[in-house]
């Protein structure tokens, strides 16, 4: 067992290493997976980050709109607290060095994106948002002294003392080795959502629920873990994960359009294509149900042709890398697992159930998603809750000191991950647990994920995989309605009643599984 007086972030996405920052001078040890910028879903967000930041705009209005997509279970003052900040927000990303596209005025240029009212997404290069703010603060982390980054590593486990956190169990990400303990005095989890449990998903291949489960097996209480939040436009090229088309090209005249050339979102909302995303991810797959093949006609987006690929380059090279020219033919697309609505449930300052651990960005639950998570509001929600949550972990740590930097020596053995076993999970999350649900096929779905979670028991990654997926399945199965993102066959209609957000323990979850569960043939 070893002690630091270093926080600990688990997570280098957006979220953690702006919180890395926000706590400077304290001294911060930041775990990652993989190489800084490199397997983290922030990299890649591609419309940008929601703010109020035209003169005709307002947080009150950008509020409304987070509200009214959220179906009724958004938490309105941590919608406000969140609108209110966001503008705060941009221009400390803009002061730190993040190109913001700008017009000949020096005024930021807007996307307009999905359930806006108004064009409010701040952006980069048209689709390089994400990627732009990571190197921004990459290279900000790198010249931060207090900030140790640990790459290569990954959280497998959290010490639980008498209710309250007190360290984390750390093996190397490539395997190969058993588990080190380590004890801190705060721990930051911020290492991403469930996209990677699903069989198609636009989320780096190793975010598959890893952070929220090893929080839910420690006994915190998990929040609206039910939402998940289906991209409609992920390009189906046939590569894992699906590279993603962004929301962005609609608000420039992309349309969906099916194999027979209808523009089938007409009807289905007012909206029509820039419906929520919701909408426009369940008519996508019921296209493809029925055989329809749907696509998005990107040839009317910014002029098409070479603008196409000025504007929206990582979408151009996806094209391209397949073998088709976006400017010429209408590219197919799928439902695809995109975002988590739910996650570790936080208050304001970013606290879990559990003292001495915090969440932030896509593995928490604040509250300002609800049921459907309106465009370009994650990427704000993890700036926001980063700083909150490093100035309440600030209160509880000495002044800042020089603290040794962290060293690990991890002995050799633990247990490979079975690239079977994953799959199978996959598979059944989106056979079951996906855009479209009922109670028959979620509790055919929980027999699957206990069998698995008994069967791969001594796999700390594979057993928070599960975990994560049971709280998902347990809290759908709890849900008889539809709501935003959940969506159920067996209960199509919103029930007033349910206008709420979900709580449930990993405990709860499994105490529902073992009454609902279909035994396997």
């Amino acid at each position: 067992m070893l002690r630091t007086d270093r926080v600990v972030i688990v997570g280098a996405g957006l979220g953690g290493l702006y919180a890395a920052l926000s706590l400077a001078p304290h001294p911060v040890l930041v775990i990652s997976p993989e190489a800084l910028g490199e397997g983290a879903s922030s990299a890649w967000a591609q419309g940008g980050v929601a703010a109020a930041m035209a003169a005709h705009d307002s947080p009150e209005a950008h509020a409304s709109d987070t509200l009214a997509a959220g179906a009724g279970t958004v938490d309105a003052g941590v919608a406000s607290m969140v609108t209110q900040a966001a503008r705060d927000h941009i221009l400390d990303l803009a002061a730190r060095g993040t190109p913001f596209d700008r017009d000949a005025d020096g005024q930021f240029q807007l996307n307009h994106e999905a359930a806006h009212s108004t064009a409010r997404v701040v952006r980069v290069k048209g689709d390089q948002a994400g990627k732009k703010i990571m190197e921004t603060l990459i290279a900000t982390v790198r010249a931060t002294p207090s900030v140790q980054v640990m790459e290569g590593v990954v959280a497998q486990a959290l010490e639980v003392a008498d209710g309250r956190v007190t360290g984390i169990w750390l093996a190397r990400a490539a395997g190969g080795s058993q588990a080190v303990r380590l004890r801190a005095p705060a721990v930051l989890l911020a290492g991403g959502g469930s996209g990677g449990l699903y069989a198609l998903t636009t989320n780096p291949p190793r975010i598959r629920g890893q952070v929220m489960g090893l929080a839910a097996r420690a006994g915190a209480m998990m929040a609206d873990m039910e939402f998940i939040q289906f991209h409609p436009t992920a390009m189906d090229l046939g590569l894992d994960p699906a590279p993603l088309a962004t929301e962005a090209l609609r608000g420039a005249g992309a349309r969906l359009v099916n194999a027979q050339g209808v523009y089938f979102m007409e009807g289905q909302h007012p909206l029509g294509d820039l419906a929520p995303r919701d909408i426009v991810a369940r008519a996508v797959f019921a296209q493809t149900q029925t055989g329809q093949r749907p696509m998005l006609d990107m040839r009317a987006a910014a002029g098409g042709g070479g603008e196409l690929s000025l504007r929206y380059p990582a979408v151009f090279e996806a094209c391209r890398r397949a073998g088709l020219d976006p400017s010429a033919v209408p590219v197919p697309v799928a439902a695809a697992a995109h975002y988590h609505m739910g996650g570790v449930a936080t208050d304001r300052q970013g606290r879990s159930s559990l003292p001495g651990l915090w969440a932030c960005g896509e593995a928490a639950s604040t509250g300002l998603h609800g049921a459907n998570r309106l465009a370009s509001n994650g990427v704000l929600e993890a700036l926001v809750f980063a700083r909150a949550a490093a100035a309440d972990m600030a209160l509880g740590l000495n002044g800042p000191s020089d603290v040794p930097a962290v060293a690990l020596e991890f002995p050799t053995g633990g247990v490979a991950l079975d690239g079977g076993a994953v799959m199978q999970l996959r598979q059944t999350m989106s056979a079951h647990v996906g855009v479209r649900r009922t109670a028959q096929g979620l509790s055919q779905a929980l027999a699957v994920l206990e069998d698995l979670e008994n069967t791969y028991a001594d796999s700390p990654d594979f057993r928070n995989m599960c975990a994560t997926a049971t709280m998902i399945a347990a809290c759908a199965h709890a849900r008889c309605e539809s709501r935003g993102a959940h969506w159920r066959d067996d209960f199509p209609q919103a029930d007033p009643a349910q206008a709420r957000r979900s709580f449930m323990t990993f405990e709860q979850a499994r105490a529902l599984r073992a009454t609902v569960r279909i035994p396997q043939e």
